[in-house]
């Protein structure tokens, strides 16, 4: 099923995952980390430490990963680089495409919320329209394109189907009924959830809102 980077002729590097105590952007990346059993500091510091943080990293944003002290940078290209030469990331090249296609398409609509706005009323209102207007749409593109298939690409799980669960897990907590008339992605967020490596990640995580 997996047959890692690196595998038999290489040692596992050192990894330490610096964010928020949040799921947030840092969050697919635990997963792929618990789904292949790989060994990592989960580090997560206080918003009070955060200006200092920041300004030592090159690009001033976390998530960060530390390999045996070399900083990536960039949730969605740490997260593929972890999945590379894994079955999660699509078991042909042509796979690898339509996971990253639909991970692009997840991380398009959930780049456009104004996390960061801090008026509170303004923040609410684009919340509500996207989240009532723009993504009906979003929704029955992806229901459609799951169609009666067990996982969105291919026959067996992908880093896609993680990041499903994941954003759908955050709008849910905005708006509890988004999935009412969607109910095979309702079926493929507790596919994904069932998987015993990530049901355990779940299980234990610290339990935040976000």
């Amino acid at each position: 099923m997996l047959t890692p980077w690196y595998s038999k002729d290489h040692t596992m590097p050192n990894y330490k995952l610096i964010y928020f105590n949040m799921r947030g952007r840092a969050e697919i990346i635990r997963y792929i980390f618990a789904y292949l059993d790989i060994k990592y500091e989960d580090h997560r510091i206080e918003q009070s430490d955060w200006p200092e943080i920041k300004s030592t990293l090159p690009f001033g944003k976390i998530p960060i990963l530390e390999v045996d002290g070399l900083n990536l940078h960039q949730s969605l290209a740490i997260a593929r680089y972890l999945t590379k030469n894994t079955d999660l990331a699509g078991k042909t090249e042509l796979q690898q495409c339509q996971v990253d296609a639909v991970v692009d398409t997840l991380d398009d609509f959930m780049s456009r919320f104004p996390w960061a706005e801090k008026k509170q009323d303004i923040k609410d209102q684009m919340f509500t329209e996207l989240l009532t207007c723009d993504a009906s749409h979003l929704l029955q593109d992806l229901d459609t394109y799951l169609g009666e298939n067990e996982w969105f690409i291919g026959n067996s799980v992908t880093w896609a189907d993680f990041y499903w669960e994941i954003c759908s897990t955050t709008l849910l907590v905005f708006k509890p009924d988004l999935l009412d008339n969607h109910p095979r992605l309702v079926t493929l967020r507790k596919k994904v959830q069932s998987i015993p490596a990530i049901a355990n990640w779940i299980m234990r995580r610290p339990q935040t809102k976000l």
